[in-house]
């Protein structure tokens, strides 16, 4: 089986860290890690994800003007993002994240069970 390919875009080091070694653990993802905003776009075009896990909140570029800039991207627009964030808490997201404006949100501190869920639910399926 093929390993997807994850992108995760976020300012904070040690959560890209942690979230790559969890999926890498998995043994069903190859893990790309982006610590800056404005990094992301290029590193999208160069990894070509399956779906990216992005912050909202980061010091160089917004994480809603880089999912914006993945949608103008002809080779990025049909991946799906997935913002992880500090800015939605846990009690209004849930286990299963929330979703508004059409973009699934997880509340971090998120778990590798919750991510991997989400994960899989949105990740494109065979054909589609």
């Amino acid at each position: 089986m093929e390993k997807k390919r994850i992108l995760v875009v976020d300012d904070e080091v040690g959560f890209t860290r942690m979230v790559r070694l969890n999926l890498e653990q998995t043994g069903a993802y190859e893990v790309r890690e982006v610590n800056e905003g404005k990094a992301a776009l290029p590193a999208a075009r160069e990894f070509k994800p399956d779906l990216i896990l992005l912050d909202v909140v980061m010091p160089d570029m917004d994480g809603g003007d880089v999912a914006a800039a993945f949608h103008l991207d002809p080779l990025l627009r049909k991946v799906p993002v997935i913002f992880v964030t500090a800015v939605v808490r846990k009690r209004e997201a849930g286990s299963a994240g929330m979703v508004s404006g059409g973009a699934l949100f997880l509340a971090k501190p998120v778990d590798a069970a919750e991510l991997v869920n989400a994960i899989e639910t949105h990740l494109p399926k065979p054909g589609a």
